[in-house]
């Protein structure tokens, strides 16, 4: 795992966010999930300054139409935000396991960065 990997699973872990309980690292199809609720049907992918790049945006925006299809919902944070801001992070996550999906998913509402341009 990645620093900020760690710093993200040591959040979800052991049922600390509203008692759902997070997998790591979790094989869906042809994907494999960074942090996976099989409660929520939720999916958490961290993201970095590299999928800000129109290739990957391609792939990622692939991605999650693929794992929409099959019911899931997928909640993108960027690296940037988890480092500077915790808690923001925090509280999407938590609105996301415990409100019903209100719109298409994606990444949280940008906090600043070159990534969130």
């Amino acid at each position: 795992m990645t620093d900020d990997e760690r710093r993200l699973w040591s959040v979800l872990r052991r049922k600390n966010l509203a008692g759902f309980r997070f997998r790591r690292q979790h094989p869906i199809g042809p994907y494999i999930a960074d942090f996976f609720c099989p409660a929520a049907k939720l999916i958490l992918e961290l993201d970095g300054e590299q999928h800000a790049e129109e290739s990957h945006v391609r792939r990622d925006e692939q991605r999650t139409r693929w794992l929409e299809a099959r019911g899931y919902r997928v909640l993108r944070i960027w690296n940037l935000d988890l480092k500077r801001n915790l808690q923001d992070v925090h509280e999407a996550i938590y609105l996301a396991l415990t409100n019903p999906p209100s719109g298409p998913t994606g990444h949280l509402p940008p906090q600043g960065g070159k990534a969130n341009k």
